[in-house]
């Protein structure tokens, strides 16, 4: 019996022994299990801190108002427009939403793996603890990861908005392209159109200075007249060939006085002007040349009827053009074949198909005389 009693007693030590052992090792891995858990807690409130709790208000909208009207040589006070941004859902830009701040007492209530009754004990769902539900760890974190999946939902949304922004942005770059060189045509005719009118401007100021000397040469024709008459006092003894020159001289003279002296004393009532009556006239011969000054620079053309209205009008009421024709000389051989010069229209005679024109010394290939042809290029 003592035997069988020491034999039983050396038995429980060795137990004894064996759960002191298992006691201690279980007590690291309490420690590690507890360390680990802490760690877990830790984590799992920092998550939830980048986790967004509420949704973005999704009634905002976004405007941004896109002129669509053409692009023509017109004003518009109130161009159509599109919102570019209509389909834009505007409330994924909205930041700083409010985030999952889990408090002490919901660290407490992720340790809480059971759903508790009032008496603190585990329910029951048949045979086992119930483990989801109010209280319960598995609560806070079906939250969470509901929210991270809305959250995650609404990521994929914002890329696949930034998608469609990217294809709206190569359509306005690509449109803006295409308006960039009508543009920059635009400008180009301004800058012409400037020169134009610049040129223009000029043209008009060598006008005014050529009514001055048109002026100034009927003083010296005056004074020529006068001067001619007085040698035709003192040249009566001469010889019957210098008198005929003297008659002739005088006659011219005062030919041309003559019919500048109607020009401009008609000038207030006629209908004359550097208006642009017409723009062009058919090519052709339109008249010649009956008189004409090299000196001075200027000729009379006798246009004729048909000439006439195409320049003023079949009634003859538009104002006389400022317009440049061609001179040429039948039979003439020059380096430019017949053509002997140019002559800009100044001022009309009124009752007559007569017309006072400027010669233009940069285009003499020689002096334009009486009989030459007027044409139109």
């Amino acid at each position: 019996m003592n035997k069988a009693l020491h034999v039983f007693v050396y038995l429980f030590l060795a137990l004894a022994c064996a759960a002191l052992f298992f006691e201690f090792q279980l007590n690291d891995k309490r420690e590690l299990l507890t360390r680990r858990n802490r760690l877990q807690e830790d984590y799992f409130v920092k998550i939830a801190k980048t986790i967004e709790r509420e949704e973005p208000n999704k009634e905002v909208k976004a405007e941004i108002k896109k002129d669509v009207s053409p692009v023509e040589a017109k004003i518009y006070d109130t161009p159509e427009t599109v919102n570019v941004l209509d389909e834009y859902k505007f409330y994924l830009e909205q930041q700083n939403l409010p985030t999952y701040e889990w408090t002490q007492s919901d660290r407490e209530q992720l340790r809480m793996i059971y759903v508790l009754d009032s008496q603190g004990k585990p329910v029951m769902d048949g045979n086992q603890p119930l483990m989801s539900g109010p209280g319960t760890e598995d609560e806070l974190l079906g939250k969470l990861f509901d929210s991270c999946s809305a959250q995650r939902a609404k990521l994929n949304t914002t890329r696949n908005e930034l998608s469609i922004l990217h294809k709206k942005l190569v359509e306005i770059v690509e449109e803006l392209n295409k308006l960039k060189p009508e543009a920059r045509q635009d400008k180009v005719t301004i800058v012409e159109k400037n020169e134009r009118i610049a040129k223009l401007e000029g043209e008009k100021s060598d006008l005014e200075n050529q009514v001055v000397k048109i002026k100034a040469q009927i003083d010296e024709l005056n004074a020529e007249i006068t001067s001619l008459k007085d040698e035709v006092v003192t040249a009566k003894d001469e010889t019957a060939a210098t008198k005929e020159e003297l008659e002739k001289a005088q006659q011219l003279a005062a030919r041309l006085n003559k019919l500048l002296q109607e020009a401009i004393a008609n000038n207030r009532g006629a209908k004359t002007g550097f208006g642009v009556a017409v723009s062009s006239v058919p090519s052709g011969d339109k008249g010649k040349v009956i008189e004409s000054d090299n000196e001075h620079m200027f000729a009379i053309v006798e246009f004729s009827d048909v000439a006439m209205k195409q320049l003023k009008g079949d009634d003859l009421s538009h104002p006389l053009p400022a317009m440049e024709f061609g001179v040429r000389r039948p039979g003439f051989s020059g380096e430019a074949g017949e053509f002997v010069g140019r002559l800009r229209l100044r001022q009309e005679v009124t009752g007559k198909n007569y017309v006072i024109c400027d010669i233009l010394s940069n285009w003499e290939q020689d002096k334009i005389q009486p009989d030459d042809v007027v044409f139109a290029d």
